[in-house]
């Protein structure tokens, strides 16, 4: 498979799992300002790359159009640094700056522990 076909079709995957999650916590009715979809979607997105990266590489090597549709395309779908920013500016905007450092500190925090965890069972 061509690379950039690869990052193209797993871009969308990403996406779509992306609005999945958005949808189904918004089924479970969770209420607040904190932006739980957020927080989840880089959650799994940074658990799958870790694992890709720091445990799967190998078995990638032979393989560069796989390895970019699941780090670049669906990981980089997934996880969405452009949606976290607005949020916190909405929770400034909104009158909980208390609540965005804490939404940017719990997302830098936990994705990096599971990078750290993953990298210690490697």
């Amino acid at each position: 498979m061509n690379t950039w076909a690869a990052v193209f079709i797993g871009g969308g995957i990403g996406s779509l799992l992306r609005y999945g999650i958005t949808r189904l916590l918004l089924a479970l009715d969770l209420r607040g300002a904190f932006p739980w979809a957020t927080f989840a979607s880089n959650l799994l997105a940074t658990a799958i790359l870790a694992w890709v990266v720091l445990r799967m590489q190998p078995h990638f090597q032979q393989r560069p159009a796989l390895s970019a549709l699941i780090t670049v395309g669906i990981c980089g779908g997934f996880s969405t640094f452009s949606t976290f920013s607005y949020e916190n500016f909405l929770l400034f905007r909104e009158g909980f700056p208390g609540l965005a450092v804490a939404n940017v500190l719990v997302n830098v925090v936990a994705c990096l522990a599971i990078f750290f965890v993953i990298a210690r069972t490697a």
